[in-house]
């Protein structure tokens, strides 16, 4: 057994005593809506922990606060935050102006046609995150192939007015196969941006998500420039405060469980819509992997959200459908489809995908004694010692080896059992 390791947990290998002395560490802060957590990792193995309450107006207050208890210098310090998640939960980020193709300006409208209750027919899908009189069609249209109606100078000095004339604060930008044909795109992003200037971002979607499906991209864009101008403001503080406070390296988590550095997380914003909940899975796997555990269920309740996430065979499961507050965010993410399958019976309705890469196993047959009386009515039946059998308690009987079956009742032996 390693020093330092939990002599109660034979398995444990984990050290983990207190920091001891003024040595270099690297730090790992995770700002959450109650709590900011903190672990600093020296390179003598030693470990210290501390937590203090979130300061909601300014998070980077009550990180550097607990920085400030730890006494020593930071070579590193990994940041998740939550703060992309949050905008998106309380609708908190900027006023957006979309530009796309003439005559699909509806589209954030019509989105996808599946919806999260199947029989409520009064439930409706989160409004998109921008106005409908802040969408504006451009005339241009792009094909698999190329150009199908040219973008005119004329065209673009009129989009650019337009835009200027509604004041927005960010920009997004997302015309119909752009993802493989961005001509149009960048001379719109490039026109708007010499136009507003670098205090009015402008997202592209060539840029942020340049791959097919027009729905996913447009909502992803749309999202990015949300974001952008919120997530960005907090990223140039807190790295000129991490740089006078003597941090040496700032990097961002990302929902994918890597990082960035802050400039490169300023432009990727909505890649931090699940930035707090990435880190929690990337330490999960590794305290697996210290353990002999290579299957895990992580859940990261904190106080503004819940998520979980799936460690299968030591690697975690990523998602690149995922939604946020509603809202699709089509980029790569660890939080798992597991979600959704908990709503549903835990044994006949398991996830093909997981179960084909062996993270969950296949649905065990259901006991007899669950099919009979499984209706309310049926359930009143038996209490009130009704002589009539559920047709499905009989097709499960007959269904079932005569030896598997549990005792019948009186009225129903004396039913006949087809052959």
């Amino acid at each position: 057994m390693r020093d330092g390791a939990d002599p109660d947990n034979p398995q444990s290998a984990i050290r983990n005593p207190q920091l001891r002395g003024a040595v270099a560490v690297r730090v790992g802060v995770d700002v959450g809506g109650t709590f900011t957590d903190l672990v600093a990792l020296a390179d003598n193995g030693e470990i210290a922990v501390r937590k203090v309450v979130t300061t909601p107006h300014d998070p980077a207050v009550g990180m550097f606060r607990a920085i400030e208890l730890l006494s020593a210098p930071v070579d590193i310090l990994v940041h998740g935050t939550t703060i992309a998640t949050n905008a998106l939960l309380e609708r908190r980020g900027a006023r957006v102006v979309l530009v796309t193709t003439r005559g699909f300006e509806d589209l954030l409208w019509l989105r996808r046609q599946d919806r999260a209750a199947l029989y409520d027919l009064a439930r409706d899908h989160p409004p998109p995150l921008v106005a409908r009189g802040d969408v504006l069609g451009v005339a241009e249209r792009m094909g698999p192939t190329g150009v199908l109606q040219s973008l005119a100078d004329a065209e673009v000095e009129r989009v650019v007015a337009e835009v200027q004339a509604l004041a927005p604060q960010s920009v997004a930008v997302a015309f119909l196969f752009a993802f493989r044909h961005p001509e149009h795109e960048r001379r719109i992003a490039a026109a708007l941006r010499g136009a507003l200037g670098e205090s009015v971002p402008v997202a592209a979607s060539h840029e942020v998500l340049p791959v097919f499906r027009e729905f996913e991209r447009v909502s992803t864009t749309t999202a990015e420039a949300y974001l952008r101008p919120k997530v960005a403001t907090y990223l140039a503080g807190l790295d000129r405060d991490a740089r006078s406070r003597g941090v040496a390296a700032l990097r961002i988590m990302t929902s994918a469980g890597g990082t960035l550095a802050p400039a490169a997380a300023a432009c990727r914003t909505a890649a931090l819509a699940l930035s707090g909940p990435a880190g929690g899975v990337v330490g999960a796997r590794l305290v697996g992997a210290a353990v002999g555990l290579s299957e895990l269920l992580t859940l990261d309740m904190g106080g503004t959200s819940a998520d979980a996430s799936l460690v299968t065979g030591g690697a975690a499961v990523h998602d690149a459908a995922g939604a946020v507050a509603g809202i699709p965010l089509a980029l790569a993410s660890m939080r798992a489809a597991l979600s959704r399958w908990g709503r549903r019976a835990p044994e006949r309705c398991r996830g093909r995908r997981a179960m084909a890469a062996g993270a969950l196993d296949p649905p065990s047959p259901t006991p007899v004694s669950c099919w009979a009386g499984s209706t309310p009515r049926a359930r009143w039946r038996t209490r009130c010692g009704s002589t009539r059998v559920p047709r499905r308690t009989l097709w499960r009987r007959w269904a079932t080896p005569r030896d598997a079956m549990p005792p019948r009742s009186p009225r129903e032996s004396s039913r006949s059992r087809p052959p």
